[in-house]
């Protein structure tokens, strides 16, 4: 089943269940994924890899706020931002533990040779690809230096 039609399916449930701040962050979710579908360039389908980028960038998005909110001291929006990021980490990939990362990360370097803060482009951009909705990139980018710097 794909994200889209799993999307429908729980939208249908939570319309059932009368359940408004669920069917709201479904609905936005949704609202992604046919943008996505209909963007000029795009075939219409989208890839498992390119849904997973899109729910990565929402979920970051929706974190973002939540900390704007916070720290406006509006309570009520921030916890609105963090009740749809956990709708949207129902449908995202499993992510890899900090350990996870820093294993994968040691062996990409191994991989591409990399021998010092130099090759960080080289490294990020095959671990970006490899590691795409299973870890932020941010998380990626300073794991990387603090490997490349020992």
């Amino acid at each position: 089943m794909s994200l889209k039609e799993q999307i429908d399916t729980d939208i249908k449930k939570a319309m059932l269940a009368k359940n408004k701040e669920e069917l709201e962050a479904l609905r936005s979710i949704k609202s992604l994924i046919l943008l996505a579908e209909t963007e000029k360039g795009s075939t219409g389908e989208l890839t498992a890899d390119a849904e997973a980028k899109l729910l990565m960038k929402a979920a970051k998005q929706r974190r973002e706020s939540a900390d704007i909110f916070l720290a406006q001291s509006r309570k009520d929006l921030a916890d609105r931002e963090l009740f749809q990021l956990e709708i949207i980490n129902r449908y995202l990939p499993q992510q890899l533990s900090e350990a996870e990362l820093r294993k994968e990360l040691e062996r990409i370097i191994g991989e591409v040779g990399a021998s010092g803060p130099k090759d960080m482009g080289k490294v990020m951009g095959v671990a970006t690809k490899q590691l795409a909705g299973k870890a932020e990139g941010k998380m990626i980018s300073a794991i990387v230096k603090e490997l490349l710097s020992a």
